[in-house]
């Protein structure tokens, strides 16, 4: 199939099926670079109110990089992997301060910024600056596998140096822009995972996958290594309506969020010898009124599966003295503060916020 071909085509069911989304109505390198940022890892119906929300609330990139952090990552708030929104605001630190509040218009240029990857960088070149250059993410790999009949693993080296040779190769030259929007949309509604709609697709007498029954095996991706189990068990200090809060500074999931005071084991234990054990705990318990544990709760993350308890405990006196990263929060400070996934539930199974 000519490279031509293949771009006119895909173009043609774009132009008729493309979804009406707010980041394709603009070419300003903000709100693209904004959108691709929020769906990395995220799916377009979760992500699209996180992304209308921050263009509100940080209408340029010079609001959004001089927002204190804490805000950017309480609005970042339930879309996990924080480490984009760090990396987010640091991007538009730079870019206000080394380049005049103007995003770079070649993609080698933008993947020298802060969190911006081969991927973000091609989609912020073509689609704001005319770029010739291909977009490769997951969709597209499954698009191209498919059709091309490429097995080579997508996340090894040697696949994704092919899958983008050819993706470079079959980019029309008329608007790269259109041209990476079509592939990855097609990929998204249509060549999809999981039932493909093969009965009604453009590249139905081309696609290899569709000729020789190969569409739940390609693409091809080498396993990942498993999931690492961890064991959480934290203490929910509570005194005259305040609440306890930990600000995670470490080198560690969540950095930069709140939780509570922390014992993390290698294996399940119970929270009675975790006290008993452990000297600020044990220094507590005799102005402990209540205590109170909850149930088990599980909080997958990539490579990393984990396991916690809550143990509630209503304290009458202060404590003595507490580490420099714990302090009692207000209820109505808790609620502004930014906190995992993990923390929010707790915190509203138990009627605490």
């Amino acid at each position: 199939m000519q490279a031509r071909y293949f771009s006119e085509k895909i173009v043609e069911w774009y132009d008729l099926n493309k979804r009406n989304l707010p980041w394709r109505h603009t070419k300003d390198p903000y709100k693209i670079w904004l959108s691709e940022i929020i769906l990395q890892q995220t799916r377009i119906n979760q992500g699209l109110p996180y992304y209308k929300k921050l263009v509100s609330e940080f209408p340029t990139v010079n609001e959004l990089a001089s927002a204190p952090e804490k805000k950017v990552l309480r609005l970042w708030q339930g879309l996990g992997y924080y480490s984009r929104a760090r990396n987010m605001h640091a991007c538009a630190k730079e870019v206000v301060n080394h380049f005049n509040a103007r995003f770079p218009k070649t993609s080698e240029e933008l993947k020298r910024l802060p969190g911006i990857g081969e991927y973000t960088a091609a989609a912020i070149a073509s689609i704001s600056f005319n770029e010739q250059v291909a977009v490769v993410d997951g969709n597209v790999f499954r698009v191209l596998s498919r059709i091309f009949g490429v097995d080579t693993p997508i996340n090894s080296p040697e696949g994704k140096e092919q899958f983008t040779t050819l993706a470079n190769k079959l980019i029309g030259k008329g608007s790269p822009a259109i041209h990476n929007q079509a592939v990855m949309e097609f990929g998204a509604l249509h060549c999809k995972p999981k039932n493909p709609l093969c009965t009604t697709c453009v590249f139905q007498t081309y696609c290899m996958a569709n000729k020789h029954g190969l569409q739940s095996l390609l693409p091809i991706k080498i396993p990942k290594t498993k999931s690492r189990n961890r064991y959480l068990y934290y203490f929910v200090l509570l005194r005259n309506g305040s609440i306890m809060m930990n600000h995670r500074n470490g080198k560690d999931i969540w950095q930069g969020l709140y939780d509570f005071y922390l014992i993390e084991k290698n294996r399940f234990s119970v929270p009675e010898k975790l006290i008993n054990d452990d000297p600020f705990l044990k220094k507590l318990m005799p102005t402990a009124s209540s205590m109170s544990t909850s149930k088990r709760y599980t909080h997958i993350l990539s490579h990393q599966k984990i396991q916690s308890k809550f143990t509630v405990l209503q304290l009458s006196k202060k404590p003595e003295s507490v580490s420099g990263s714990l302090r009692f929060y207000s209820i109505k400070k808790v609620k502004e503060l930014p906190k995992p996934a993990l923390i929010s539930r707790f915190l509203h199974d138990f009627r605490l916020l």
